[in-house]
């Protein structure tokens, strides 16, 4: 419980800041063309009964814009005077146009208080990289640091990987570090570089391998390879039962060796298929969770049989990759100019992935692969980390602009889309069809969320993988 709360303070004060900002973009440059703002929330106040939705409203003295949080986490908005937007607020639209209305300015001002919002995302994305580049530096390991080299599944094998091969780079370059662009690049990448006792080696590859297969296979294409030597027992478990403890290596689970804790998880893991294949009853629950260990202690092998927890934890850690290479990281540190371009082009970085990454989400795969909150939710750290609340933060930022972006009607780009259709024929949509266009792209959002949210049950519900 203490874990949900720490993530969802985290999520939620990041997603405040990011619509707070967001918002604020609207009503700078409309506030700058003496547009009038009526509403700025946080959140939504969708009303239930006489309950207006609020949390809390006020409007100061001398203000034309009332200011409060809604109780539906689900974003903000920024009520614009004449303007069909979210809130379908028609009835203004039936009134003679005044000075003061959005509708009443010419299209470029409109342009740019629709991509204010935008705009100040992906600036405040970029600042927050630089900032962090400035404060905390780079630190990041090496895929060629990896004394240990890397454990491959099955696909990784059939071109060529053998286990315990440590990765130099591709013909694109050498790798950074173990992150998502890792394996940007082996999928798009026509050789791979390795060192194979102590030689190096050169891998063909197609240049067109699937990137989501890649990720979402169980085991992934490639993991570092991590010993499966205990480096702590959990008081009261099985492995504490059985008298497993720190530097005792494990070397076969139910009459299956295992070379690394790579492979002892990947038996955990088809126990975990078996366990939600069999009838739930206590006998076969039982059957599962009840395995045969082999391991060395101080060079001794030893047999034991034991039974795992309901979640089939055996409750054991062994060393992270961060310990395995302590004093092998890679620092880089800049001072404050520095920070900036560092900042942007890591900024860049993450955004021309994310892009070049949305061409999955519409194949089958792709949309099992839709997040809704309790993913993004998941993305933060179990523990408060200012470092990878500033960067979860800057990287929701930049998806929120990119995907604000997008020429889907309700959303910021689909309002340029009119505005540039106007700006080009000279000529305005009608307003009917603006309400009926805000009618659809609320519809699309919706039934996302929907998808997005539904996933995300499911995989709790463990349907989904």
């Amino acid at each position: 419980m203490e874990i949900f709360l720490i993530r969802l303070l985290q999520f939620i004060l990041a997603i405040s800041l990011i619509v707070l900002l967001h918002e604020g973009g609207h009503m700078f440059f409309s506030k700058l063309f003496g547009v009038r703002v009526e509403k700025f929330f946080i959140f939504f106040d969708v009303g239930i009964g006489k309950w207006n939705g609020s949390l809390f409203h006020f409007k100061p003295k001398n203000s034309d814009t009332e200011y409060g949080m809604g109780w539906l986490p689900l974003g903000g908005y920024c009520k614009i005077s004449g303007m069909i937007d979210e809130s379908f607020d028609t009835e203004q639209m039936k009134r003679p146009a005044q000075p003061w209305e959005f509708r009443s300015k010419p299209a470029w001002q409109r342009l740019l208080i629709m991509v204010g919002g935008v705009l100040v995302n992906f600036l405040l994305a970029l600042f927050i990289y630089s900032m962090v580049m400035f404060y905390w530096g780079e630190t990041y390991i090496q895929p060629k640091a990896m004394s240990l080299g890397m454990k491959f599944n099955q696909e990784a094998k059939s071109y060529g990987f053998q286990d315990r091969d440590i990765l130099v780079g591709t013909d694109l370059g050498e790798f950074k570090e173990y992150n998502a662009d890792f394996f940007r690049d082996l999928s798009k990448a026509r050789r791979c570089d390795v060192i194979r006792n102590g030689k190096k080696v050169s891998i063909p590859l197609p240049g067109d391998i699937n990137l989501l297969g890649m990720l979402k296979a169980s085991p992934v294409f490639a993991r570092p390879f991590i010993p499966a030597e205990v480096d702590s027992v959990v008081a009261g478990t099985a492995a504490a039962k059985v008298g497993l403890r720190k530097g005792d290596k494990i070397l076969a689970i139910n009459g299956k060796n295992v070379d690394s804790y790579n492979e002892f998880s990947n038996e955990i893991g088809r126990l975990h298929d078996v366990l939600s294949s069999v009838p739930k009853t206590h006998r076969d629950s039982m059957r599962v969770r009840t395995i045969r260990l082999v391991f060395s202690h101080q060079g001794v092998n030893d047999t034991c049989q034991t039974v795992l927890s309901p979640d089939l934890m055996l409750g054991i850690s062994t060393k992270t990759v961060a310990a395995l290479y302590q004093g092998k990281e890679t620092h880089v540190s800049y001072h404050f100019f520095q920070s900036f371009p560092a900042g942007v082009k890591y900024g860049w970085d993450v955004l021309k992935g994310y892009v070049g990454d949305m061409k999955y989400v519409f194949s089958s795969e792709g949309a099992k692969s839709l997040g809704g909150f309790g993913a993004i939710g998941s993305l933060f750290p179990p523990y408060w980390d200012w470092h990878m609340f500033w960067m979860m933060t800057a990287f929701l930022s930049i998806i929120l602009a990119f995907m604000n972006i997008l020429p889907i009607p309700a959303l910021d780009g689909g309002h340029v889309l009119f505005l540039l259709y106007e700006m080009v024929t000279r000529r305005k949509p009608s307003e009917k069809f603006m309400i009926w266009a805000e009618y659809v792209g609320i519809t699309i959002l919706l039934l996302l969320m929907i998808v997005a949210n539904m996933n995300d049950i499911l995989r709790w519900l463990g349907y989904l993988h």
